[in-house]
């Protein structure tokens, strides 16, 4: 949301030193501190909804997916066996 890197921060820090006098100084930086807990907790708290409501869609398309009748699978048709490539002679079996 804002993108305050290092730099940003030294700067913000110098002119508050400068801006605000040394006695309301220790009072200032106390609510800073109270707002960032505030809005990161604001921000966990997001998250975790946001966690809880994408784990909830999964978990419908899941059930969605179970609920589907199911058929049962295809199998193919069995072969006839096959004849063998080389047919005895009606004279080999017979006389023997």
């Amino acid at each position: 949301m804002f993108d305050l890197d290092v730099g940003k921060l030294i700067v913000i820090g110098i002119v508050a030193l400068i801006a605000i006098p040394s006695k309301d100084l220790p009072r200032v930086l106390r609510q800073l501190g109270q707002l960032t807990g505030k809005m990161r907790r604001m921000a966990n708290e997001f998250q975790g909804q946001l966690m809880d409501a994408m784990r909830e869609a999964e978990l419908h398309e899941i059930q969605k997916e179970f609920k589907k009748p199911q058929t049962p699978p295809v199998l193919p048709e069995p072969e006839a066996p096959k004849e063998p490539a080389v047919k005895p002679s009606p004279s080999e079996g017979e006389g023997k």
